[in-house]
């Protein structure tokens, strides 16, 4: 009797509850993240902001949601997911509270938005912490789950715009204040680390470097840079690109970038599972070629609705993908003990991926007018990096 009541697992300690907690959480950090993008216009207009300057504001918290991502993964390792989503939820509310205090200044929006990453670091919790509840046969499918709580994107494109409407952006920034606050309370009272999980107590920096010294590392970094950074450009930069290169209006723009993300999410773990039954390079290919095909489209500025906007939707689901199938290939190469070190750099690389496109729109649409150039230069990166691939991972 004695022996069944210490094999009980916890209250919320199955894999199923465990991983639908992180990737609730994963998710509400994620819309946190992404405030300023879908409000983009409205501090255009507020502040008197040019093409460059607004896409600087959009881009910069991935900066920080990028770089984070590295110390987050080995903090993982060291202190498991359970601590580190309860100690991100709580830590996010304070630049999430200044950004809505900030509206009116945009040297503060800068800054309080570059903090505004931290809530992106949380991938870099999240992978370990749903790696280590599964076999690995499984992992795919569980990175994949979990990965879909980048849909967070998604509910800031659709309700921010909305809620900032008809509450005000102080207003919608208190609540999700509030949310965050939620989360982590209940993160901390349901959440439990895997069974098998075994906190990793030695130094830090030998663990990165010996990280940094495996070919997968750079391998998988390569892949997600375009894969995930690709989805978070779009994500972030796409209400502004709608909005001046097709003339929408904020809350249509809002609309259509929400349907952008949910596209993106639904392929994410469609990939991590297809990727358990035929390998994960083959959905990886999949994803950089289709990627490169519907930018050639886009590239051409085609009519709104159809074909861009089918186009739009199409790239969404390869960078999806994509982004379930580099982690279900991490799952098969690096070893679980690593996994949230090696999250942290891969992740790492995806967010830089996604820092650089929106300040290269903003500089090609102020040149040009058009953002011809930027879809182009997508096309080329994700042929080379499918072509690399192929020939990277031919065994």
């Amino acid at each position: 009797m004695e022996t069944v009541t210490r094999q009980r697992p916890p209250r919320s300690g199955t894999a199923g509850a465990n991983l639908v907690l992180a990737t609730a959480a994963f998710a509400l950090t994620f819309w946190a993240w992404n405030l300023i993008g879908p409000l983009s216009r409205t501090y255009s207009e507020h502040l008197g902001l040019g093409p460059a300057r607004t896409s600087l504001l959009v881009a910069v918290p991935v900066l920080v949601g990028s770089l984070g991502r590295i110390p987050v993964g080995v903090l993982t390792d060291r202190y498991g997911g359970r601590l580190m989503f309860t100690v991100l939820c709580f830590i996010s509310i304070v630049p999430t509270l200044f950004v809505g205090l900030s509206q009116d200044s945009y040297g503060m929006l800068l800054f309080w938005g570059f903090l505004l990453g931290i809530a992106g670091t949380s991938f870099a919790v999240g992978i370990p912490f749903a790696n280590a509840w599964y076999p690995p046969e499984r992992r795919g499918f569980a990175t994949g789950v979990f990965g879909a709580g980048m849909g967070g994107t998604a509910l800031s494109a659709f309700l921010t715009p909305r809620l900032a409407e008809g509450l005000g952006v102080l207003t919608t920034h208190l609540l999700m204040c509030a949310t965050l606050a939620a989360m982590g309370a209940v993160m901390w009272l349901f959440s439990r680390n895997p069974p098998e999980w075994r906190p990793r107590t030695e130094p830090a920096l030998p663990r990165m470097a010996e990280a940094l010294k495996m070919k997968s590392t750079w391998q998988m970094s390569l892949l997600y840079a375009v894969a995930f950074g690709g989805f978070v450009a779009f994500s972030t930069y796409l209400p502004t690109l709608l909005t001046t290169s097709y003339e929408f209006a904020q809350t249509e723009a809002g609309l259509r970038t929400a349907g952008f993300a949910v596209a993106a999410v639904i392929a994410r773990p469609v990939g991590g599972i297809l990727s358990d039954r035929i390998g994960p390079v083959k959905v990886c290919l999949v994803s950089f070629f289709g990627t490169c095909a519907f930018a050639v489209v886009l590239a051409l500025h085609p009519p709104a609705e159809f074909p861009a906007g089918a186009a739009f939707v199409l790239i969404a689901i390869s960078l999806g993908l994509g982004t379930g199938g580099v982690f279900a290939l991490v799952a098969k190469l690096v070893e679980p003990s690593r996994v949230g070190t090696v999250t942290g750099l891969v992740g790492a690389a995806g967010g830089l991926g996604g820092y650089f496109p929106p300040l290269l729109m903003g500089v090609v649409y102020q040149a040009t007018g058009a953002y011809t150039l930027g879809f182009v230069l997508l096309a080329l990166v994700a042929l080379a990096v499918g072509l690399y691939s192929v020939r990277a991972f031919r065994s």
